[in-house]
Parts: structure tokens; C-alpha cells; sequence
């Protein structure tokens, strides 16, 4: 019969808890240095933005002057392609989402079409916009309209819809299912009286937080030929228009040359912070609520 020794089993429990406090700092400092460098990142925006952000910047268009220049604009151009990424995305996404999980059968075609729904997530962005020029803005002949980016941009978070979706989905309990099942309902009115409403906060959560990722793309539109010029307000899917980051890019870049162009990229950046933080919270409180309900 073996005797442990006591002594090598007390230095082992200290090494694993040495190892343990060790890591426990580690990821603290690292977390602690994430949001000093985020603190000082959101303090330089906010200062470079004093005496800019205000009524005048909000409502007036784009101008050579950066005192008189505006983003009513780069606004509705982004709520335009909101327009179409939205439905575009949530009907294409969780339907292909439903597809895959309720009705289509287990098998190689099934997991080749779900590795490659997978893979397309991690796809970079600009890969996209060039397949966006090519289809949405060359061969259809679109060119850099609200409808060409948003059908774009439609392919950059589709994926991500699909994956939140199958993963909601897939976290209903079975017993509902067959529950309904027990009572005479069809598999169309299972999907759809139980397993979405009860995938609903998941559902909604991927799709809100898809759209933050879409309006805060910049590479895609800048591939399709989106300009930042002193442009009309669109009034139609076909109009040309430009966003938020776009703006914000090539104010930067106009910064080298006129250093108040800075300050109209820091305001532009508080507005589309703003934006991101009511989107996200949307998500919270839907998720939120339908968790209580469901």
C-alpha cells in the first residue's frame, strides 16, 4: 500500500493556488488596462467634441466649412440603410435559421450548409463589399445606392442572425415541442406558437446587436464606392448616400489637412456612440422582458 506524502501534497495545494491568484491578477490587470485605454480613447472624443456637437451640427448638411458643416444627411443615410438591412436580414436570417434547425434532416448537406454559415461569419468585412461591387453594384447596376450598400451589408451580418438564431432555437426544451405535439399540433404551428415566441430573446438579441455591427461598418461601403461629398438628403433606396463611419473616416483623413475636421470626427463619433448604446440597450430590455414572460 502507497503512502502519500503529506508535505508533497500541501506544496502541490499551494502551487495550484499560487497558479490560481496569479491568474486571478493577470486577468484583472488585463481587463483593468482594456478599460483605461477605452476610458482615455471615449475622454479624448468627448473633449475633442465640446463647442461642436450641438443643434446646428445635427441639422445641417455637409459643407466645405467645417463651422457651418452638419450630418442630417450622413443620419438619414444611415437610417436608409437600416431600412433595408433590417428586414432583409431578420427575414432571410431567422427563416433560414428555422429551416435548418426544425425542418431540414440531419445529414452531410445539412452540416455543409451549416459549416459554411459558420465559416461566412468569420469571413473578413471587405470580402464582402468586393462581392457587394461585383454582384449588387456592377452586374445589377446599382451602383453606390442606399439599396447596393444595404443588401451589402445584408451579407456581412446574415450570418451572424443565422448562428444567434439556431442557437436560441436550439435552446428550447424538447418536452415543449412534443407537448404541443401531444395536442394535435402541426410542425408549422409548433414553430411558430412555441419554439420562436419561447427563442424570441435570443432571436431579437442577435438581430439587434447584428445591426450595431452593420452601422459601425465601414470597410464593405468603402469597397462599393460610398463618397462623403456635399451630397442631397436621400429620399429613396435608390439615392446615394453616405453613413456614419464613412463620414467619420474621411473627416479623419481631411483632419492632416484642416485640423478642425477632428472635431467634426469626434462629434460624429459621440452621435454614433450614442446610437450603439440606445441599440444595445434595446437588446437588454427585449431580452430582458421576453425571458420573463417565456
Amino acid at each position: 500500500m502507497k503512502y502519500i506524502d503529506a508535505n508533497i501534497v500541501h506544496k502541490k495545494m499551494d502551487q495550484r493556488l499560487n497558479l490560481n491568484r496569479f491568474m486571478k491578477y493577470l486577468f484583472f490587470s488585463l481587463t483593468l488596462f482594456a478599460l483605461v485605454v477605452l476610458a482615455i480613447l471615449i475622454y479624448r472624443v468627448l473633449t475633442q467634441s465640446i463647442g461642436w456637437l450641438d443643434l446646428q451640427f445635427l441639422t445641417n448638411k455637409l459643407s466645405l466649412n467645417p463651422e457651418r458643416s452638419g450630418i442630417i444627411g450622413v443620419i438619414f443615410g444611415t437610417v436608409w440603410l437600416m431600412i433595408v438591412v433590417a428586414p432583409i436580414t431578420m427575414i432571410l436570417g431567422i427563416g433560414t435559421a428555422i429551416y435548418l434547425e426544425e425542418y431540414a434532416k440531419k445529414g452531410r448537406v445539412q452540416s455543409l450548409i451549416q459549416t459554411n454559415i459558420t465559416n461566412l461569419a468569420g469571413v473578413p468585412s471587405v470580402i464582402f463589399g468586393l462581392l457587394g461591387l461585383t454582384v449588387f453594384s456592377r452586374l445589377f447596376g446599382l451602383g453606390s445606392s442606399i439599396l447596393a450598400g444595404g443588401l451589402t451589408m445584408s451579407l456581412l451580418v446574415l450570418p451572424i442572425v443565422v448562428v444567434a438564431s439556431q442557437e436560441a432555437i436550439r435552446a428550447v426544451p424538447q418536452f415543449l415541442r412534443e407537448a404541443s405535439y401531444g395536442m394535435g399540433a402541426t410542425k408549422w404551428q409548433t414553430v411558430k406558437n412555441v419554439v420562436i415566441p419561447a427563442a424570441l430573446p435570443g432571436v431579437l438579441t442577435g438581430f439587434i446587436l447584428s445591426l450595431s455591427r452593420a452601422i459601425g461598418e465601414t470597410a464593405p461601403l468603402v469597397v462599393i464606392g460610398i463618397p462623403a461629398l456635399i451630397m442631397p438628403v436621400p429620399n429613396s433606396i435608390m439615392d446615394d448616400f453616405t453613413v456614419l463611419p464613412i463620414q467619420i473616416y474621411y473627416w479623419t483623413l481631411d483632419s492632416v489637412l484642416t485640423a478642425e475636421y477632428a472635431n467634426l470626427a469626434a462629434a460624429t463619433i459621440v452621435v454614433l456612440l450614442i446610437i450603439l448604446f440606445l441599440m444595445n440597450s434595446i437588446a437588454i430590455i427585449v431580452r430582458n422582458k421576453y425571458q420573463k414572460r417565456f
